[in-house]
């Protein structure tokens, strides 16, 4: 069944999901930049990155803006060199800013791994996997509680 799923996701223009995925934007943009959601849009791709459908895995869709990577050109006058505006390249990409913002949100979380699940013309949209690290099931689970250990593993900050 996962390999289905996955398939339909790796070509939406010729799936049935194309439709779907256009009224989902349009439903996503009116709502908040950081969306809890009930379970992951993408099951085959959440269960790859570590994803249970138990206590203690919260999904959150976050929105984030696209472009705007380029730097603005200074006004005043300055030697073509020192302008700092050729080879600017930016130090995250789209999803680790928007896990950086879910972990804000969620101080008591930390971020397992993110997807991606859809963009238009002006946002790109991301699920964030979260674990709770003082939840029972979590601490039991042998397969997920190193997370529960006080050293960060750098996934977002």
């Amino acid at each position: 069944m996962y390999k289905y799923i996955a398939d339909a996701w790796r070509t939406i223009e010729k799936s049935s999901i194309d439709e779907l995925t256009k009224q989902r934007h349009m439903r996503w943009r009116r709502q908040p930049a950081i969306v809890r959601t009930v379970k992951p849009l993408r099951l085959s791709r959440a269960r790859t990155l570590g994803y249970k459908a138990k206590q203690g895995f919260i999904i959150v869709r976050v929105r984030v803006r696209r472009g705007g990577l380029r730097k603005s050109r200074p006004k005043s006058g300055r030697r073509q060199r020192h302008m700092g505006v050729t080879k600017f390249t930016p130090k995250k990409n789209m999803k680790t800013i928007g896990e950086g913002r879910v972990n804000r949100k969620f101080p008591n979380l930390k971020v397992l791994n993110s997807y991606w699940v859809g963009e238009d013309g002006q946002y790109k949209w991301f699920e964030v996997i979260l674990v709770d690290p003082s939840h029972p099931s979590i601490k039991s689970d042998s397969n997920i509680n190193w997370i529960c250990d006080n050293i960060k593993k750098g996934r977002a900050s």
